[in-house]
């Protein structure tokens, strides 16, 4: 009776088993021949979104570029040109304006304009020849360029040499002396680069309108070609782009 039993519960375990491995087949097919989903979903078109446009910024109106100081007297004063153009100084100068109707002045250090106002001092009637044959020129000649002024004297006069900027000035030391560009024949108000640029005939008025003011002595290049007096017009080497301009001793205030 016994034997009888455990043979039954073998067989029950046997048929359970052998179904549970059925259900487990089953299940196994039926996941496989099912549809697999994706990994990922399908990716779509991409649509393009619209780039938000930048502000547009105006850029600030460029401020006006002052009028020349064409109003504003000199003021007159009683200079006084102590010791030589190469020894001296100069006593209650006067500042050129930087720039007028007539003329511009140029920084020949820097190379832009205007000059550096402590660049540009000299006596009472240097500065008033300066600008009076400029003006003179000018009526002249309103449609050419206006006149170039370099370098005169440093507010009190005294050393001007290379430590004030190459090449220096061995004179320039007493407020009598004025670099004077020549005009260019392009009409450019700046000084001429090559000999080949120069207008030699309003240089040469220039040098005219200044012999006729009293001048003492004017360097020009060696190269230009312009002429006067030799004991007033004398060439001197790096002077082919301005001609210089030495007032007597004595003629100060």
């Amino acid at each position: 009776m016994r034997s009888a039993t455990r043979s039954g519960v073998s067989r029950v375990r046997v048929w359970t088993a052998a179904a549970l491995a059925v259900a487990a087949a089953t299940a196994l097919v039926a996941v496989a021949s099912a549809p697999r989903a994706p990994d990922r979903p399908p990716s779509e078109p991409a649509t393009a979104l619209p780039t938000p446009s930048a502000p547009r910024i105006e850029p600030p109106a460029a401020a006006p570029m002052p009028a020349p100081d064409t109003t504003r007297p000199i003021r007159r004063r009683r200079s006084i040109a102590v010791g030589a153009p190469s020894a001296g100084r100069l006593v209650r100068g006067v500042r050129l304006p930087a720039e007028r109707q007539s003329f511009v002045t140029w920084d020949p250090v820097l190379r832009r304009s205007p000059n550096r106002h402590w660049r540009r001092w000299g006596t009472d009637r240097l500065v008033r020849i300066v600008i009076g044959v400029a003006r003179g020129y000018r009526g002249k000649h309103p449609g050419a360029p206006r006149i170039a002024i370099g370098d005169l004297s440093r507010p009190h006069g005294g050393d001007f040499g290379r430590r004030f900027g190459p090449i220096g000035h061995a004179s320039h030391q007493n407020g009598l002396d004025a670099d004077i560009y020549y005009p260019r024949a392009d009409g450019i108000e700046r000084p001429p680069q090559r000999v080949s640029q120069i207008d030699r005939r309003l240089s040469q008025e220039l040098v005219d309108r200044f012999l006729a003011t009293g001048a003492q002595v004017i360097f020009v290049g060696p190269n230009t070609g312009l002429t006067g007096p030799p004991e007033r017009v004398q060439a001197l080497a790096n002077h082919d782009n301005h001609l210089h301009v030495r007032l007597p001793a004595g003629s100060s205030g």
